[in-house]
């Protein structure tokens, strides 16, 4: 296979009148199975995508539907056409001061009209990608990349092929389109205003129909491992962590849990002690036995209080469905090791709280590394009022102070959305 590279050099200053299509036609022969490599640029040129604009961050809003990371003035953001990159591919370069640069609004609808055009123009067999550049997780540098394909697949599946050994290849998909955006670039440049080049010899991978364009290169949310920056993905799994309390019966991955404890043990702590122990209830067997000897206290406990009738006691110990609902508990305890001696009753109550806010800091890593994890959580504080019974049960060391149970599993619906919190409400600046 023979593999060609071309420049297609000579196109004048793009505008919003300019006939982009018949200008690349003209500047150059072409041929059955050539691939068109165009920078968006010139295609937003021609479509009008030039905004005026003294304020680029305000383009880039506009442009935005999702941050992603954000790191000083830098932005990586996701635009309406689900393309993850910086400052949403607004660009203030090779345009004219006090303007910028958005990308198409459509870059697939971009490449199949121009396709269409071209075609019409050369009477020849064609396919049109538009690319941008990109930097990439990981790797320093720039590279382009396809935004808008017509007349080609974008992805490779070799899937269930053998290689060269007789390997079965179970992973490996190319991501074909920019492959050929990168190609294309070393013969464009960045600065030598040639935007446009054709990639010749891989005609078999020019289609009759446009396609589905770039979609297929889109990662889906749900497979993307990376979708966040780290400050951004500890802010969503703060601001979005929900108390669930219905939960599918899928069972809990155990090392899922001992990563989430392994996080709470973390947590800020007084004299340098870890004032927290974790008990994993995970046979329902287990589960069952607790919540039977809690349900008795509870119903012991309340019914000696004056005006508390059957009725009232069943709806108050109900609460406690959540924990039967969920396949997996955890019990959080707080230790008092390390506590310093105080001889008077006040500082005596200041040291016992400075511990139990340090395990309500644990819990909290606990629970948010659980929804990082992809689970749902309830604490409930029903065993702190009967602490003895749970000790018993589980067969806990009496100074062992259990500080409520944590409901786990998957969700069974998705949370209900909240309106978003501001700051303004709990600060007062003194």
């Amino acid at each position: 296979m023979s593999l060609r590279v071309l420049p297609v050099a000579g196109l004048p200053e793009i505008d919003a009148d300019t006939d982009l299509a018949e200008l690349i036609a003209k500047a150059a022969d072409y041929e059955d199975g050539d691939i068109l490599l165009v920078t968006s640029k010139v295609v937003s040129k021609a479509e009008g995508r030039v905004l005026r604009a003294d304020d680029r961050e305000a383009a880039i809003d506009a442009e935005t539907v999702r941050l992603v990371a954000r790191r000083g003035p830098i932005r990586i953001v996701e635009n309406r056409n689900g393309l993850v990159m910086a400052a949403a591919g607004v660009d203030a370069s090779n345009t004219a001061p006090g303007t910028v640069l958005l990308l198409p609004e459509d870059p697939d609808a971009s490449a199949r009209a121009l396709r269409a055009r071209l075609q019409q123009l050369t009477g020849r067999r064609l396919a049109v990608v538009v690319t941008d550049t990109f930097g990439r997780p990981w790797r320093n540098g720039l590279t382009d990349v396809a935004i808008g394909a017509a007349g080609l697949p974008v992805l490779e599946d070799h899937r269930g092929r053998a290689d060269s050994h007789g390997n079965e290849l179970a992973q490996t998909v190319t991501a074909t389109a920019d492959e050929l955006a990168a190609a294309a670039d070393l013969v464009k440049g960045k600065t030598s205003g040639t935007p446009v080049a054709v990639v010749r010899g891989l005609g078999h991978l020019v289609t009759a129909e446009d396609g589905e364009g770039v979609r297929p290169l889109i990662r889906p949310a749900t497979d993307d491992m990376f979708r966040l920056g780290t400050s951004e993905a500890i802010r969503q799994a703060v601001t979005q962590r929900r108390t669930i309390r219905a939960f599918t019966p899928e069972p809990v991955d155990p090392a899922a849990v001992r990563r989430a404890v392994a996080a709470a043990a973390t947590a800020p702590a007084p004299h340098h002690t870890t004032p927290w122990r974790f008990v994993l209830l995970e046979t329902p067997e287990v589960r069952t036995r607790l919540l039977d000897a809690m349900l008795a206290a509870w119903r012991r406990d309340l019914a000696e209080l004056d005006g508390w009738d059957e009725a009232k006691i069943a709806r108050r110990t109900a609460r406690g469905d959540v924990l039967r609902a969920a396949p997996y508990l955890v019990v959080p305890c707080l230790v008092m090791d390390g506590s310093h001696d105080y001889p008077d009753a006040r500082r005596a109550a200041a040291e016992r709280e400075m511990f139990t806010v340090a395990v309500g800091a644990a819990v909290q890593n606990l629970l948010v590394t659980l929804a990082g994890e992809g689970y749902g959580s309830a604490w409930v504080s029903s065993t702190m009022f009967c602490r003895d019974t749970v000790r018993e049960v589980l067969d806990l060391p009496e100074h062992w102070d259990p500080m409520g149970a944590v409901a786990v599993g998957r969700p069974d619906e998705p949370p209900r959305s909240r309106p978003e919190r501001t700051a303004d409400a709990f600060i007062e600046v003194r």
